[in-house]
Order: structure tokens, then C-alpha cells, then sequence
């Protein structure tokens, strides 16, 4: 699977950026360290073919998880970024401006996932405890930016 067109994307707080022009197969990695380096039930990525991979603002640090593995992230606001392997480079899906268009095709290390993944979308939905006109939020918006943040702020 490759798709090819330009997706844009970066970390919560803007200080990076990147823009892919060839991305292969979006998957879901269940392995402990990819719940931990996520903070969640399972790691979200899609392969990005490096040579059309360009980071247009900042770049993302690096921190060794594996022997043969490092893991990008933002260092000022923390959001996981890349997977880097002796293969390539994976980029989170949820870093994404559009991370709608990514949806996962396989799901790797299928039989360390949590137990209680298999139900977790049967669950009956809650509603929002806190009114959306009461938050604000700093987040960069899902899009590229002149600048950020803006300077009146």
C-alpha cells in the first residue's frame, strides 16, 4: 500500500512540523513499549518513505527505547512522534493534521494487546463532563502555520 499526495502534521504545542509526500501501510502496534511511548492502549503509525519526508518546523528528539529502535518526540511538549528502525521511519497517526485519512490496515504484536482491547468500543459513551465553550486551548491548530504561536499571544 503507498499513497502519495502531501500530508501535513506535528506535535501538540507546533514546535514541530513535518510534511510527507509518500506514505505506505498504517498500522497499530500492541507491544509494551509502544503502549508506554504512546501513553496508551497501543502505538498508531504509518511507514513514510524518508526521501519525501521533511520536517518544516523543528525536529523531533530522539530517545533510544530498543536496541535497534529510537522514538521521536517533541521536546517541549512531549507528543510522540516517529518510530525510527533499521528499516525506516514510522510517523504517529495521531500527529497528523488529517489522521482520518490513515486508517490502520494491520495490527502488529496482536497477541500482547491488552486484554480488554477486543470490547473497549462496546462501551456506552459518556457525555462530556466539561462545557466545550468553557475550554481553551493552546493546541496548534491542525494546520501549517507562518508562525507560531501567534504573536499577540
Amino acid at each position: 500500500m503507498t499513497m502519495t499526495g502531501v500530508f501535513t502534521g506535528g506535535c501538540q504545542c507546533g514546535a514541530v512540523r513535518f510534511r510527507a509526500e509518500k506514505l505506505g501501510r498504517p498500522s497499530i502496534c500492541h507491544c509494551r513499549m509502544c503502549q508506554k511511548a504512546s501513553g496508551g492502549f497501543f502505538g498508531a503509525f504509518v511507514t513514510a518513505d524518508q526521501a519525501h519526508l521533511t520536517w518544516t518546523r523543528g525536529q523531533p528528539s530522539l530517545f533510544r527505547s530498543s536496541a535497534k529502535v529510537k522514538r521521536g518526540f517533541c521536546n517541549r511538549c512531549g507528543t510522540p512522534l516517529t518510530y525510527h528502525h533499521p528499516g525506516g521511519v514510522e510517523i504517529t497517526i495521531g500527529a497528523f493534521d488529517q489522521p482520518e485519512l490513515l486508517e490502520p490496515q494491520v495490527q502488529v504484536n496482536h497477541d500482547k494487546r491488552l486484554p480488554w482491547v477486543e470490547t473497549l468500543f462496546d462501551k456506552p459513551p459518556a457525555a462530556q463532563s466539561l462545557d466545550a465553550t468553557e475550554m481553551v486551548s493552546y493546541q496548534h491548530p491542525d494546520h501549517d502555520t507562518a508562525e507560531w504561536p501567534p504573536k499577540d499571544e
